[in-house]
């Protein structure tokens, strides 16, 4: 067996055991129907391809050659089809499809008669190569129509295709140039050039990229099948491999080897597919919990929007209470109506705290951006938070950058917000001591820094801080009122600006440090 043989062999096989994978895996999908047509007929050429190199006599060689165009009549058209199908013109070009086909069935009845295949005679290293009748020559001529008419569509749809589209367009167009350009040189020796055919060797490298394209892009929706067909194109000559046997001996460990392969394969493409079934299952979970997580969102706006109303009108009542508006109170009465005022004001905070973490999920968190100057805005922080810290006897440092720093891009009501919260639980979590804030700029980017002498964080606190609904364990005994949300919606504002959040802590009683780098843009 010649080389020319044994691959027109391994391309036989390929090519069935690839359309009849893609052909099993969609029966009612057109695409798969058409490219499942296309293998046959690369089967049909390839299989009598081999045939042919094999013949012993002229007349059992020209046989075969004519047989094997019976395949090669056909692979331009059903591939031009498969093309087609593929790329959503089947309609459109219907009519060059149909024409097509009624040429090829013409040259398939001709394709037995000397007009097609005259006879076969000796060239390079074949000694029973064919010569062209007088059809041949215009069946050429649309074979390489129809061939370049598939590769124009391909090119002209790449253009204007995106995504994973583009990619499955540009797999398939490198095959269909490499297998077509190795395709022609099988018919220069019928015309007398002096260049062998590789026009096999080029086909099993374009079903390859198919098969390629198949599970990477899942040009066919099939992940299983390149573990299949790989079992399948091993397990066929290590079969046929059985039958050269010379002794009983080399018969057995064959067939034992053959045995074995085929356990493990089929081991190993179970195992594939279960791989496959746990990530379709994981996905659609997946699928299930975003459309639950975005309903949950929704449900926290609407609820949230719903409660902020009588809290902020309960607000106003307590206030004007409190003012005496309908009379004067005693001093224990108004003593407890301020406590029902900071309990109010509590609710309402966690209220539009949970309103803008579902605007922030949901995608509707709006930003005004505005060139600010971010020391005034650390300035006004740390006047309106002076009194606090003084009423808790801390010290309270804003050390201001030597040099003016260059204005932002920022929407600093939020990130005033950031501020405020990273100093408010500074003062909850920090007994005695020191609070410290800062700017200054980094390379290409401001970073503020809020420094404490506080209660610390172990390095399991540090990772999950800024995780909703996630306190420090210093929180249960200094603040119990907190929810967890505000570094939380933190980190989002600064996501939302393109900076970063981080905090930095030596461990328990031992003080934090937030960052916030902010670009400059």
């Amino acid at each position: 067996m010649n080389i020319y043989a044994f691959i027109a062999l391994l391309n036989a096989v390929s090519s069935l055991l690839l359309g009849i994978f893609i052909y099993s895996q969609g029966r009612k999908n057109l695409t798969n129907k058409t490219f499942g047509l296309f293998c046959f007929f690369v089967t049909i050429w390839s299989g009598a391809y081999f045939i042919w190199q094999v013949s012993d006599t002229a007349e059992e060689a020209l046989f075969w050659s004519r047989a094997l165009m019976v395949g090669a009549i056909f692979i331009s058209i059903s591939y031009f089809h498969f093309i087609l199908v593929f790329l959503g013109k089947l309609q459109e070009k219907k009519r060059y499809l149909i024409l097509g086909y009624l040429i090829s069935l013409f040259f398939l009845f001709a394709n037995f008669t000397s007009f097609f295949v005259e006879k076969v005679t000796s060239k390079l290293n074949f000694p029973f190569w064919p010569e062209p009748g007088i059809l041949y020559h215009p069946f050429l001529t649309i074979w390489i129509f129809y061939a370049a008419f598939a590769i124009y569509l391909l090119f002209q749809e790449h253009k204007k295709a995106s995504g994973k589209l583009k990619t499955q367009i540009r797999y398939i167009l490198f095959g269909t140039i490499i297998g077509y350009l190795g395709g022609i040189t099988n018919y220069f020796l019928w015309y007398n050039v002096p260049i062998p055919p590789i026009g096999n060797w080029t086909t099993v490298f374009f079903l390859g990229i198919i098969a390629y394209t198949i599970i990477k892009e899942q040009l066919f929706g099939i992940r299983l099948i390149l573990t299949q067909f790989l079992v399948g194109i091993i397990a066929i000559p290590l079969f046929i491999n059985i039958f050269l046997s010379k002794t009983l001996f080399e018969y057995t460990w064959k067939s034992v080897l053959l045995i074995f392969f085929l356990i493990a394969g089929y081991l190993f493409i179970k195992s594939v597919l279960d791989e496959i079934r746990y990530k379709e299952e994981l996905q659609k979970t997946y699928e299930e919990l975003k459309v639950l997580d975005k309903a949950k969102s929704e449900f926290i706006s609407m609820a949230s929007h719903q409660l902020r109303t009588p809290l902020s009108a309960t607000k106003g009542y307590i206030s004007m209470i409190i003012e005496g508006s309908y009379g004067p109170l005693s001093e224990k009465i108004k003593e407890k109506m301020e406590n029902v005022f900071q309990s109010n004001e509590r609710l309402i905070k966690i209220i539009n705290d949970l309103l803008n973490i579902s605007k922030i999920e949901l995608g509707k968190m709006e930003t005004e951006i505005k060139p600010t100057k971010i020391e005034e805005l650390i300035q006004s922080c740390y006047e309106e938070m002076k009194m606090e810290i003084e009423k808790k006897k801390l010290k309270f440092i804003f050390e201001k950058p030597k040099i003016s720093l260059p204005k932002i891009n920022i929407d600093p009501l939020k990130i005033r917000q950031v501020i405020l919260n990273l100093i408010d639980n500074a003062i909850h979590y920090t007994p005695k001591g020191e609070i410290e804030i800062k700017a200054e700029k980094i390379n290409s980017s401001i970073q503020i820094s809020v420094r404490d002498t506080g209660e610390g964080l172990t390095e399991e606190e540090r990772r999950t801080i800024f995780e909703g609904f996630t306190r420090g364990s210093a929180g249960i005994t200094h603040f119990i009122e907190g929810a967890g949300l505000g570094l939380y919606i933190a980190k989002k504002y600064i996501e939302l600006h393109r900076g970063k959040i981080r905090v930095e802590s030596e461990g328990k009683g031992r003080g934090s440090t937030f960052y916030v780098e902010l670009p400059i843009r």
